[in-house]
């Protein structure tokens, strides 16, 4: 009976935390998944979104709230990004090359560094009413402070999933993905396309940093646990797939679980790296993606 209570509550759990994975892991869904950037930088922007939701946690502000409110200055900072990356590499014809994947690298480094200057390296968090209580419902038992972000990407998904199949916008992002050639004698600039999708992933970055910062305290290096954990994600799911992001997060997430309930915690980081190396090797275009 303790055995099934076990694994009852590490499904559970682990279905809540594959939840948070799949929000994380968004905004790299479209700026690798659909626009092939290795945006590595993409874990070290969530952190810094958390950072910013805490600030507005500091003055009262619900962190979902603010995490809503901040996506408009962070939609902007994503224009910027891309305009400087599009220029520094795109336009050179090096957009796949070593040096812009160094480049995404000394942002995250940046990143990193401008949050130990401004705050340091002190654990931060946010202060909500449901942190520290629990549900349980028979034997299972799910603290709110996972539950409630769980309960968010879903919504985060479909919304955008909508947006990406019924709009004139989200259905110009998805064909720049495929035929940008296509798309510029159509009429459209598809470096217009670009820079509004990478605003899109980077507001959706925030609203990450808020789920994240909910779920535990974070610090300004934070993101390199995450980094493995969101291209493991991402490239399970298969290249562009928005909705497989979220069975492959949920997968990951119950298998960390479960490896922490019945092996050890010590041993549930290594989790997303070998079921990333496993996918690249067995099935690289992953479970949702389209052979080539």
């Amino acid at each position: 009976m303790m055995l099934i209570d076990l694994a009852a509550n590490a499904l559970a759990s682990g279905a809540a935390l594959g939840s948070i994975y799949a929000l994380l892991a968004m905004g790299l869904a479209i700026t690798f998944g659909l626009l092939h950037v290795p945006n590595v930088a993409h874990p070290a922007i969530v952190v810094a979104g958390a950072y910013a939701v805490a600030l507005a946690n500091g003055y009262g502000a619900d962190p979902l709230l603010a995490a809503l409110l901040l996506t408009v200055p962070f939609y902007v900072l994503g224009l910027g990004f891309y305009t400087f990356y599009s220029r520094a590499f795109e336009l050179r014809g090096r957009g796949n090359s070593l040096q812009s994947l160094t480049l995404f690298f000394g942002v995250a480094l940046v990143i990193e560094i401008g949050l130990v200057i401004a705050f340091g390296t002190d654990l931060r968090s946010v202060s909500v009413p449901y942190v520290g209580q629990s549900l349980s419902v028979g034997f299972v038992t799910l603290p709110y402070r996972f539950l409630v972000p769980a309960l968010v990407t879903p919504a985060v998904i479909l919304a955008l999933w909508l947006y990406l199949t019924r709009t004139h916008g989200g259905l110009a992002l998805r064909a720049v993905a495929h035929d940008e050639r296509a798309l510029s004698i159509s009429g459209i600039d598809p470096s217009s396309v670009k820079r509004h999708a990478f605003g899109l992933a980077t507001a959706l970055a925030v609203l990450a940093g808020a789920a994240l910062i909910i779920t535990g305290p974070v610090d300004p290096f934070t993101d390199r646990s995450l980094l493995g954990r969101v291209f493991a994600v991402v490239v399970l799911a298969g290249l562009g797939s928005i909705p497989g992001t979220l069975v492959a997060a949920v997968l990951i997430g119950v298998a960390e679980a479960f490896v922490t309930t019945f092996v050890s915690p010590s041993w549930a980081p290594g989790v997303a790296f070998a079921i990333l190396l496993g996918t690249l090797g067995l099935r690289p275009s992953g479970l949702f993606g389209a052979s080539r």
